[in-house]
């Protein structure tokens, strides 16, 4: 393998650690905590924290995921809508789940956690919950790309 496709691979490792893990620290630790004290600021704290690695971890993930889609695919973007091709199929799956997450995480940034109160917490968990699973879709769905494709 070409040196800078593995410092790129792992730069995209790393992002997707940093993303992944901490959101399954927010959906594991922090949450239940936060839900059972029924205070929101709990969450906000480990929100406001995180989000200063979580979100340029995830841009990370998005120019080395273009990168790297790239690398397997030909820089053809007519390559990214051949659905005979595995690959293919795992980058459109992972641009499916990115449009997912930003839906999420906008629709919480603009409508949730402006009106977040310990009633509207249950809101925020289930935000929170979804974008951990679809973190941990994400990392299999690039496994299975490194991999071959879906």
């Amino acid at each position: 393998m070409e040196p800078l496709y593995l410092v790129v691979l792992l730069a995209h490792v790393l992002g997707a650690t940093v993303w992944t893990g901490g959101h399954l620290i927010l959906s594991a630790v922090i949450l239940p905590g936060a839900l059972a004290a029924r205070d929101p600021a709990i969450l906000l704290g480990f929100e406001q924290r995180y989000e200063r690695i979580g979100m340029p971890a995830l841009l990370v993930q998005v120019l080395t995921g273009v990168w790297l889609s790239g690398h397997l695919l030909g820089w053809d973007v007519a390559a990214l809508f051949d659905t005979t091709s595995p690959v293919a199929r795992a980058v459109l799956a992972k641009l499916a789940l990115l449009a997912l997450t930003a839906g999420l995480a906008l629709n919480a940034r603009f409508r949730v956690l402006p009106n977040l109160t310990a009633q509207t917490l249950p809101v925020m968990a289930a935000h929170v919950f979804a974008v951990t699973a679809l973190s941990i879709l994400f990392v299999a769905v690039g496994l299975l790309a490194g991999r071959g494709g879906l």
